[in-house]
């Protein structure tokens, strides 16, 4: 697309599967693909300055554009100069639209053909959102990749509920295309259609009419198992446009990641890293560590020898377990600037082994392979 703010450029493909390596290149900068974005919900990586968020390799982060209009508000973002400017990040940002608050606040809201009511977490008081207020939102808040609103119902669902979601993220997505005023920001559309595979591609077929210039999967880990994660999105992926950037939303544990990248998937973002480390459970090439066991007590190795962040290049597993059940902010700031870069490593190798032609035997050595990368 010549008129879109983004440019995707495919670097190499792996021969044993969909992977692909690629730059993304954006109004705030370029991101190597595959790629995770730490999610900054409120305008920031919980605990963590952008400089921490940076050492670690990360590219791009996520915003949420429902949070964001409840507190701060779009207008004092938009006063501040965009989000970058107000949150002090550099590089590229991208927001969700608030349609994934139509899932996890589905008790405190109701939606129709217009949009979605809800009741505020701020004040109680009800606010509205429409796929025109989400884009002028969106638009406020300055990211260089906003997603339109859609309708991801949680799972298990009747066909004819996941058939309604089908149509309606249609309908609004082409709400959002119509309000969608800034030529410096690229709107995404998103495939819904849950585990139902023709209806996924029923989905696909109405938003390649509106000829986004990225797409996303969302309506995955939303009550699923995993492997009907796996299924769908190695169903739905190879048949996104192969010249536009691919996102997969809410994903971030390292096999579903991988089985993501075998697919296709270029983008990926998540709040479990964050979460997970200050809730005291840490990656490691070595396998998950829960820092509060005991047998950690007198651990004084780094999380994970491998790692070059600061928290293991700094302190032990001791340490981190002392400052866990002590309940110093501390530790999860460390935690989460490790878990962050672990991920942020995994993408690295793979964008590698994906150029070298050998992703899938990565993917079937797993985390095998992982540990011998250096």
């Amino acid at each position: 697309m010549s008129d879109s703010p983004i440019r995707f450029e495919i670097q190499s493909a792996d021969s044993g599967t969909h992977a692909r390596v690629a730059r993304l290149h954006t109004p705030h900068g370029v991101v190597d693909t595959p790629a995770y974005m730490p999610v900054g919900t409120h305008g920031a990586v919980r605990g963590l300055t952008p400089e921490q968020v940076a050492s670690t390799g990360t590219q791009m982060i996520l915003g949420n554009t429902y949070h964001l209009h409840l507190r701060p508000g779009e207008d004092v973002v938009r006063e501040a100069g965009g989000l970058h400017a107000f949150s002090a990040w550099s590089g590229p940002i991208l927001t969700d639209s608030g349609g994934f608050q139509i899932f996890s606040l589905e008790q405190w809201n109701r939606m129709d053909e217009n949009g979605v009511r809800f009741r505020s977490l701020v004040d109680g008081s009800m606010i509205e959102l429409t796929p025109e207020s989400a884009v002028r939102i969106q638009n406020d808040l300055g990211a260089d990749i906003i997603m339109v609103l859609d309708h991801c119902p949680s799972l298990p669902a009747p066909r004819d509920k996941l058939e309604d979601a089908v149509e309606r993220t249609t309908r609004w997505a082409r709400r959002c295309k119509d309000a969608h005023e800034r030529s410096d920001q690229a709107l995404f559309g998103i495939v819904q259609g849950g585990g139902d595979e023709e209806l996924r591609r029923k989905s696909l077929e109405g938003l390649l009419e509106l000829d986004f210039p990225g797409y996303a999967i969302g309506g995955v880990s939303v009550g699923e198992e995993k492997r009907e994660i796996h299924r769908v999105v190695a169903a739905t992926a190879p048949l996104l446009p192969a010249d536009r950037p691919r996102y997969l939303m809410g994903i971030g544990v390292e096999d579903d990641l991988l089985a993501g990248i075998a697919a296709g998937i270029d983008l990926f973002d998540c709040v479990l890293p964050t979460r997970n480390a200050r809730n005291a459970t840490l990656f490691s090439r070595e396998g998950t560590i829960r820092i509060r066991n005991e047998k950690y007590q007198r651990d004084f190795r780094p999380l994970d020898p491998l790692c070059s962040c600061y928290t293991c290049q700094h302190f032990t597993r001791a340490y981190l377990r002392h400052l866990q059940l002590k309940k110093e902010s501390l530790a999860g700031t460390l935690g989460s600037i490790h878990n962050i870069q672990y991920l942020q490593d995994l993408m690295s190798v793979c964008r590698g082994r994906i150029a070298r032609g050998d992703f899938a035997d990565f993917v079937r050595d797993f985390p095998a392979g992982f540990a011998e990368e250096r």
